[in-house]
C-alpha cells in the first residue's frame, strides 16, 4: 500500500481521550490530530517521538490529519493506524503473499454470518479442495521486548467474541484462521498477551487445539509504503 502522497513529519505532544493527539510539526506548528486506534498503545505514543500524518483534505473533518506511523524508541517503524491491517492483509492475499491461503480463487472481504456479525475475509474455491477458509485479522503493535509482540494490548471482549465466532464456523466445517498482522518493525513474534488478558490468552490456546489455525505476519513500514511480507512465529 502507497501512501497516496507525502507524509507530514512531526513530534508527538501527547495522546488524549482516545482518538485525539498533539503533534508539533517540523515547521514548528502545533495541531491536533485524529488518532485512529482504541488501543492502549502501549510503547507506541512515549511524548517527542518521531511521527508522520496524513492529511485527508477533507473540510468537514475537524481534525483533517491522521495519525499513521510513529517512530519506536528502538528506532523501529509502527504503524499506528489499525484499520490498516485489513488493506495490507487484502492485498497480500491477492497477490499470494501469504503462502498458507494463497490457493484460493476468490477473497471476499467483510462477510456477513448468519448471525449479524462479519468476518474479515472469506476465502472461496480453494485450487486443491481446501475447505471454504474465514480469517479475522487483527494488527499487533505491543512489543514486549526481545523482539516479542503481544496481543491484545488491552481486554478485548470483542476479540473473545471472534474466537467463539470462529469455532462456531470451525463446528460447522469450515477451515478457520487468525491472522495477526505486525504493524510493528521490532516484533519478530507474537504471543497473547496472557498477562494483559488471560481469557483471550486461554481461550485462543483452546482454540488452537481444536483446530484454529493462527498465522503471523510482519509488514514492511516506511513513509513511502506499506507491505505486509514476512511471516513470524507464533508462541502459544
Amino acid at each position: 500500500m502507497k501512501w497516496p502522497e507525502n507524509l507530514q513529519r512531526g513530534r508527538l505532544l501527547k495522546r488524549y481521550k482516545r482518538f485525539l493527539a498533539d503533534v508539533v510539526l517540523d515547521s514548528g506548528e502545533e495541531i491536533t490530530v485524529h488518532c485512529p486506534n482504541t488501543g492502549a498503545m502501549t510503547g507506541c505514543a512515549v511524548a517527542n517521538s518521531r511521527v508522520w500524518l496524513l492529511n485527508s483534505h477533507n473540510e468537514k473533518r475537524k481534525y483533517t490529519y491522521t495519525w499513521e506511523l510513529v517512530e519506536s524508541e528502538l528506532g523501529g517503524m509502527i504503524c499506528i493506524h489499525s484499520a490498516r491491517a485489513n488493506s495490507l492483509v487484502n492485498e497480500a492475499l491477492a497477490s499470494s503473499r501469504i503462502a498458507p491461503l494463497a490457493n484460493y480463487a476468490k477473497v471476499h472481504s467483510e462477510k456477513k454470518l448468519p448471525s449479524g456479525s462479519r468476518i474479515d475475509f472469506f476465502l472461496a474455491d480453494s485450487l486443491d479442495d481446501t475447505r471454504d477458509c474465514y480469517v479475522e485479522v487483527k494488527s499487533v503493535t505491543l512489543h514486549c521486548g526481545d523482539g516479542i509482540g503481544a496481543f491484545p494490548d488491552a481486554v478485548s471482549v470483542r476479540a473473545l467474541k471472534h474466537i467463539d465466532e470462529l469455532m462456531q464456523l470451525k463446528r460447522e466445517g469450515a477451515r478457520v484462521v487468525l491472522l495477526f498482522a505486525v504493524l510493528h518493525e521490532d516484533i519478530n513474534c507474537v504471543r497473547p498477551a496472557f498477562e494483559i488478558d488471560p481469557r483471550y490468552a486461554l481461550a485462543l490456546k483452546n482454540a488452537v487445539n481444536e483446530g484454529l489455525e493462527v498465522l503471523a505476519y510482519k509488514a514492511q513500514i516506511s513513509d513511502k509504503e506499506l507491505v505486509l511480507a514476512d511471516q513470524v512465529s507464533v508462541m502459544l
